[in-house]
């Protein structure tokens, strides 16, 4: 069968559909990132409290991603499936946003983690009806899979670097206020500075992206919701892949602590500027920039070459040694492994492990969406991806919660200096930084062993069944 040529998703509509994700997932960074050391350090919360109800409000709101995939499945506007959720989403996401970081001297404890927790589940499902529709719009810009993977590689790019730039934000916006530490301030200006960027990203993917894979309204009661999570087995591989795996960016929801507890303070030689405490998170992204974001790129190459199951088992053996070796040298090793440039070194080359992480389940969720039209004739994008927004945000939650829950354990609190930290809490707070993501790496490769729709013969049938379907569209 002879390819088009045409192409339907050329560069600048890939960047500009990339650029919008950057922006949704740079304030799910910020969260993930400062809230609980925010609650901490400013509104005097308990950190091991704050990750029992970040985690119960997380999962709380997580149950209403079915229900916006449902509403997105069942919605029927002439701009598409997705893009009107995402234009009426974006504002009230980055105003929720900015509201989490602004400052209220609770004088009654209950009051404040009353306040904590509704706050937290009205978050989550606001950045639902943000986050499903950005990710379900992959599988309708174009109806090829090598457009698709390309988009994804760059999108998922984007939007790992979006997941850390807040660790980079937030000291630079310390650095025009002059502060040495992050207060109320800083945080409400790294908050409305981020909101107002990530509106302006997302309105430009909005004008700029157009959905050319077209499907009817297809609403679905909860029994058919049940069935349709019950009966697609990819589907069900990919939850299964982002449970097991909940610890891998764990290390990015302690970014803060883990950097206040495991280095001293930093002066940038030939600047002057001294970096300390939470500011510190800057310079651990340095380590981490380089590899994370070379392995990103390579993950969508090695997967056109070699499939998505395989490149996802060759970097999840790759990081599981590496990230739990690399801890093992760290707490038992020579000290060496405890200085600034150990673990800059570590972060270096841990870091390789994390390019499939995003991009593997995009893909397979396009796969899965096209799969399931041709076995069953039905499109459902929004179901489907709500599931994938469902399954990130439990893993997220615990990835958010067990990391700062076993901070807390390790006696660290927002207030705490360097020279008060011990090495058996910094031993604590690493095994949380490098041990767990890399277990969690290697847990997560296990479901992968039944992923099938990669397979020559499967791939080719789901071409087949695009094309005929294309061309029966086009000869109506």
């Amino acid at each position: 069968m002879k390819k088009n040529s045409t192409k339907t998703l050329t560069l600048g509509k890939i960047i500009i559909y990339s650029v919008g994700i950057f922006g949704i997932q740079l304030l799910v960074g910020y969260i993930n990132t400062y809230q609980s050391q925010f609650y901490t350090s400013v509104l005097a919360a308990d950190l091991t409290k704050c990750a029992v109800i970040i985690l119960i409000a997380k999962i709380i709101s997580s149950l209403a991603d079915p229900i916006i995939g449902n509403i997105i499945d069942s919605a029927h506007f002439k701009s598409g499936k997705m893009k009107p959720f995402i234009a009426m989403s974006i504002i009230p996401f980055a105003l929720i946003t900015t509201l989490m970081f602004v400052a209220i001297d609770f004088k009654n404890e209950t009051l404040k983690y009353a306040y904590i927790t509704i706050t937290t589940v009205l978050w989550n499902v606001v950045m639902s009806f943000a986050d499903i529709p950005s990710q379900g719009m992959l599988a309708v810009l174009s109806p090829s899979s090598d457009e698709k993977n390309t988009c994804a590689g760059i999108a998922n790019m984007l939007k790992s670097l979006a997941l850390v730039a807040p660790n980079l934000v937030v000291p630079v916006i310390c650095m025009l206020t002059g502060s040495a530490v992050i207060t109320k301030k800083e945080y409400i200006i790294s908050a409305i500075a981020m909101g107002v960027f990530a509106i302006i990203t997302t309105a430009i993917m909005v004008r700029g992206s157009k959905e050319v894979v077209k499907s009817a309204p297809n609403k679905m009661g909860f029994k058919e919701m049940f069935s349709e999570l019950v009966s697609n087995k990819p589907l069900m591989i990919i939850f299964l892949v982002n449970m097991l795996g909940f610890g891998r960016n764990m290390a990015v929801s302690i970014g803060v602590q883990a950097a206040a507890v495991l280095l001293d303070e930093v002066t940038i030689p030939g600047l002057g500027i001294t970096l300390a405490g939470e500011n510190l998170p800057i310079i651990l992204g340095i380590g981490a920039a380089i590899p994370s974001t070379l392995s990103v790129v390579l993950t969508p190459v090695i997967s056109k070459k070699l499939g998505v199951k395989k490149t996802f088992m060759i970097f999840g053996v790759y990081g599981a040694i590496v990230a739990m070796g690399y801890y093992f040298l760290f707490a038992f090793g020579p000290a060496w492994f405890h200085s600034l440039w150990g673990i800059l070194l570590g972060q270096f080359v841990i870091n390789f492990m994390f390019g499939p992480h995003g991009f593997a389940p995009l893909i397979m969720l396009s796969d899965s969406v096209d799969y399931r039209e041709m076995t069953t004739g039905k499109r459902t994008e929004g179901i489907q991806y709500s599931v994938l927004s469902l399954s990130i945000k439990i893993a997220n939650a615990f990835s958010v919660a067990v990391g700062i829950f076993i901070v807390g354990l390790s006696g660290y609190v927002g207030t705490m200096t360097f020279s008060q930290v011990t090495p058996h809490m910094q031993n604590v707070v690493m095994a949380a930084y490098w041990f767990i993501p890399g277990l969690c790496t290697g847990l997560s490769m296990i479901p992968m062993l039944f992923y099938k729709l990669d397979r020559k013969e499967v791939k080719q049938q789901i071409q087949d069944f695009i094309a005929k379907r294309d061309s029966v569209s086009a000869s109506k």
